[in-house]
């Protein structure tokens, strides 16, 4: 056991060498690391957000709205299915959660029926791989009346859905604020925490995630004045809505184009009156939509809505056919740049409320991260004085180990860049404690041979070879609950999981392999006659 074949000992010394070294850009910062050469580690440690201070939400997707666009969608639905079927109908209204339509000739009932089944759509397989569920209960309730109900089923299958859109979403917001590491998850069926570490503007946070996003390009309604759509009632096809200034607008509800069309959207300058404006281009289809729409309809009045809210409403001078243009409207450069991130991100499916907010200020993660620096240095120290104690100059082997183990672990989380949380820091601590369990049962199994007679070269080789099996039995054990922990926890549990797994990989390695390569070559040294412990 004590002989090592070279390639074994090289490959332990590399190891190490390169656990080391994913260490060293801890050590400087960031923008003296960015200098180095591209063969050297640059990756550093990512602080959570309880040591390097942020924001953290929870938000909730709002299911109602969920619900209220999906009746909408299903009276639209039911009126151009009957309309195109050359079927009269009267009565046609939304209520909580079920469409109600009349049908006016009784020799059209069947052919109604068979029309209005089509819009049973099935959800779950599609949208979340979950068993499929009827979105829609079609009833023929008597005298030619017809109930279409949205399901409880299809409407939970639709908010799980819109939350893991909405996830997808909120990362790529996040993202574009350039911070690292932020962490994005769900909680319980309809909401999600947002935690951002570093970020020093919470607010703005707030407002790119409060918003939905939802752009859309429809023609200004010329039958009637706006006013007068206000004071009496809008035609069926159209919805009045209104400037940020309060002006209101005729708005057909047909869409021309939406912002699901748009392939990027820019912040940039008027260079007529040079004022912030967003910069946006279409896709090939959206183009192709937006070039015919604007051809057929010069000298019309066309709004771009975002939220519901009329951003501006321009006239077509001329046809716009190259798939691109530009939104306008006293915007501030950091409002431009915020639409732009919006816009490039995605609409979400719902709106998101905010239903808790915390700042964590980073005097308190200095805080943390000082009191978790005196925790590990105290443990340490207590570890080390032990260990001396007790086994003396093997004790020594097992320190250098130690401390190996403690590099390579800080090396390893900033290789994958693991985000490093107070809890993390629990772990770091934990793992302080358990590197010396192993050395502990290697070195009493040595005391125990060597009592039983046997020469210091036997009772060593003995000593490693009859303790595996144990370490490796504590070892695992305590990683399949780190894994455990890992997959069924969030959050702070996550932080103590990742660190402790890293943790007892390592002490194998290092408590084991690489205290065996150190007490192998002492051996080969000193030849000792007895074990020094």
């Amino acid at each position: 056991m004590l002989h090592f074949p070279r390639w074994q000992a090289i490959a332990i010394i590399i190891v190490s060498v390169f656990g080391i070294l994913a260490t060293l850009p801890n050590l400087f910062e960031k923008e003296d690391v960015a200098a180095w050469p591209d063969w050297l580690p640059h990756q550093q440690l990512v602080l959570g957000l309880d040591l390097q201070g942020g924001s953290h939400l929870l938000l909730e997707v709002d299911a109602e709205t969920i619900r209220e666009d999906r009746l909408e969608t299903l009276r639209d639905d039911v009126r151009q299915t009957l309309r195109r079927a050359r079927i009269g109908y009267t009565g046609l209204e939304a209520e909580g959660r079920t469409v109600h339509v009349q049908i006016r000739d009784s020799a059209d009932i069947d052919q109604a029926g068979r029309e209005l089944d089509e819009l049973a759509t099935q959800v779950g397989s599609l949208i979340t791989g979950a068993p499929a569920t009827e979105d829609v209960s079609i009833s023929h309730v008597g005298d030619g009346r017809f109930a279409l109900e949205l399901t409880v089923d299809g409407l939970d299958e639709r908010v799980r859905a819109a939350v893991d859109q909405s996830i997808e979403i909120v990362r790529r917001r996040v993202d574009e604020l350039g911070t690292t590491e932020p962490t994005i998850q769900r909680q319980g069926a309809d909401r999600i925490v947002v935690q951002v570490p570093g970020l020093d503007d919470p607010e703005r946070l707030k407002d790119l995630l409060g918003q939905t996003a939802q752009l859309t390009f429809r023609f200004v309604d010329m039958s009637m004045p706006a006013e007068q759509a206000v004071e009496s009632r809008p035609p069926a096809d159209s919805i009045i809505l209104y400037t940020d200034q309060g002006q209101p607008y005729l708005i057909e509800r047909r869409t021309i184009v939406s912002g699901e069309d748009l392939v990027d959207a820019q912040p940039g300058f008027d260079q007529r009156t040079n004022e912030p404006i967003v910069t946006f281009r279409f896709d090939s289809s959206g183009a192709q939509r937006f070039g015919r729409a604007t051809q057929q309809n010069v000298g019309r009045p066309f709004a771009i809505i975002l939220d519901n809210e009329v951003i501006s409403a321009p006239v077509i001078r001329e046809p716009i056919l190259g798939g691109s243009g530009q939104i306008s409207g006293g915007f501030t450069v950091e409002e431009a740049n915020d639409l732009a991130i919006l816009l490039r991100a995605g609409a979400l499916p719902a709106p998101l409320t905010v239903l808790e907010e915390r700042t964590v200020g980073p005097g308190l993660g200095a805080d943390s991260i000082e009191a978790g620096r005196i925790a590990a240095i105290i443990a340490g120290v207590l570890v080390v004085v032990f260990m001396i104690a007790v086994y003396g100059l093997f004790g020594i082997f097992a320190n250098i180990a130690l401390l190996v183990n403690m590099t390579m672990l800080f090396g390893i989380l900033s290789a994958i860049s693991a985000t490093l949380t107070l809890p993390g820091i629990a772990g770091i601590v934990l793992t302080i404690g358990m590197a010396v369990d192993a050395n502990v049962l290697i070195y009493e199994r040595i005391r125990e041979e060597q009592r039983a007679g046997r020469s210091a070269i036997a009772s060593i080789d003995a000593g490693y070879s009859r303790a595996l099996s144990t370490i490796m039995d504590a070892n695992i054990t305590t990683l399949i609950a780190a894994t455990i922990l890992f997959y069924l926890g969030s959050g702070p549990i996550r932080g103590f999981a990742i660190t402790l797994a890293i943790g007892i990989l390592t002490t194998l390695f290092t408590a084991y392999m690489f205290n065996r390569l150190v007490v192998a070559q002492w051996v080969r040294a000193r030849r000792p006659s007895a074990v020094p412990i």
